[in-house]
C-alpha cells in the first residue's frame, strides 16, 4: 500500500466526492443522510410512542445506528423530570436519552500525515473503520461515531480506492486500522487554546454533585459553567474483584489530560454490543486508582441520570470546555499532558 498520495492521486480521489460513503462491500447506514435534523440511535433499540409519554402506545421500534429525522423537540409534561426532552419523528415520539444528534460534514483530505499523529474528529454520524490483513484482506472493525476523536498517523489507499486515514489505536500503538479520510476533521491548535489562562490555578475548582447530577466550575466564587452530567451507576452490592462503577467521592486534582482515549474492555472487535468506546473525547483524569475522569459522551444524552462506569459523562462540547479551562493546560500535539491541576470535589 502507498504511504502518501501524489498531487495527481489527490485530485483524482477528491473528484470522487461521496465515493467513500458508497463503498458497496460494507455499505454505510448513513451514506445518503444529510442535514442538521438527524439523530442516531445509540443503544440496542428504542420505542417510538404515540405521545411524548412512556405510558402511551408503542408504535414501532428503531435499532442501533438507525438514523432518524427529528422534526422538533418537545419538553414533555410527562417527564421524566431529570430529562423531559422528547423528539418528534415519523409517526410518533422518541425519548432523547439514547439518541445522539448528528450531522454529515465531509472534509478536505490531507495529502500527507505526520507519523507523530494528527488529532481528528469524526464529522459524520457513523464511519465504518476497516483493518487490513495480508491473510484475510479488508475486514470491518469498529464503527466510529460522530464527535469521537482519533489520532491519525498516515494516509493510504483504502478498500474503495480512495484516501483513508491510518488510525493508531490509543490503547495499543501496534494496532492500526483505517477510516475514510473525508469523515475526519483535523482539530486545530486554536480550538484547544487555554480558557482563562490568566486566572490563578488555585482560583479554579470543579464541584460534582452526585445527588444533583450536576457539575459546577468556579473561578473564585463565580460560577463559569454549570451543567447536568451522568456519574457512575451505584453498586449497593459490589462484586469482589470487579472495579466499582459508582463515582468515588472526595477531593481530587486533575492529573492527566488526553484528547482521545479508548475506554472499555480493551478488545479489538466489530461487535456492536461489546463494551468498546474508541475515541472518547476530551478526557480529564482526576482519580488515579480506577481512572475516573470527566469526558465527552457519544453513546447517550441521558444527563441527569447515573449512566457511567464511574466517570463523569458530559456533553462533548462542555467536556471540551473543561479540557481547555482546567489545569494542567493541554500541550497541543501531545497524546497526553500530565501535571497537578485543578481541584475536583465530588460529593
Amino acid at each position: 500500500m502507498k504511504t502518501e498520495f501524489s498531487r495527481r492521486d489527490f485530485l483524482k480521489v477528491s473528484a470522487l466526492g461521496l465515493a467513500s460513503l458508497a463503498f458497496q462491500k460494507n455499505p454505510s447506514p448513513f451514506q445518503y443522510a444529510d442535514g442538521d435534523d438527524l439523530a442516531r440511535i445509540a443503544t440496542r433499540s428504542v420505542s417510538v410512542y404515540s405521545e411524548p409519554n412512556d405510558e402511551s402506545q408503542i408504535l414501532y421500534q428503531r435499532y442501533r445506528d438507525d438514523l432518524i429525522h427529528v422534526y422538533y423537540e418537545v419538553v414533555s409534561e410527562y417527564g421524566p423530570g431529570y430529562n423531559p426532552v422528547w423528539y418528534r419523528t415519523w409517526r410518533g415520539y422518541i425519548h432523547s436519552a439514547h439518541l445522539q444528534r448528528v450531522k454529515t460534514r465531509l472534509n478536505p483530505v490531507l495529502s500527507t500525515v505526520s507519523e507523530d499523529g494528527v488529532l481528528t474528529e469524526v464529522t459524520v454520524p457513523i464511519s465504518q473503520s476497516m483493518r487490513y490483513s495480508k491473510y484475510t484482506g479488508w475486514e470491518p472493525l469498529y464503527r466510529l461515531y460522530y464527535e469521537s476523536v482519533h489520532w491519525i498517523v498516515g494516509v493510504d489507499e483504502g478498500p474503495d480506492g480512495g484516501p483513508w486515514y491510518k488510525v493508531e489505536d490509543e490503547l495499543d500503538s501496534s494496532y492500526i486500522y483505517f477510516v475514510p479520510a473525508e469523515h475526519l476533521r483535523v482539530v486545530t491548535r486554536s480550538e484547544l487554546a487555554p480558557i482563562s489562562p490568566d486566572v490563578p490555578p488555585e482560583k479554579k475548582r470543579i464541584e460534582v454533585s452526585i445527588a444533583r447530577q450536576m457539575l459546577t466550575a468556579y473561578e473564585g466564587d463565580d460560577i463559569v459553567l454549570q451543567t447536568k452530567i451522568s456519574s457512575g451507576v451505584p453498586q449497593p452490592n459490589r462484586v469482589p474483584g470487579r472495579v466499582p462503577t459508582d463515582t468515588p467521592t472526595g477531593t481530587f486534582h486533575i492529573q492527566n489530560k488526553m484528547p482521545s482515549k479508548h475506554m472499555g474492555d480493551g478488545y479489538m472487535t466489530a461487535d456492536l454490543e461489546a463494551y468498546e468506546l474508541p475515541g472518547v473525547p476530551w478526557v480529564s483524569f482526576f482519580e488515579p486508582v480506577t481512572g475516573v475522569a470527566t469526558h465527552g459522551t457519544y453513546w447517550h444524552t441521558n444527563y441527569g441520570m447515573t449512566m457511567s462506569h464511574g466517570c463523569v459523562n458530559m456533553r462533548s462540547e462542555e467536556a471540551k470546555w473543561i479540557f481547555r479551562w482546567a489545569t494542567p493546560f493541554y500541550e497541543f500535539g501531545n497524546w497526553d499532558t500530565k501535571g497537578y491541576g485543578t481541584q475536583v470535589i465530588v460529593s
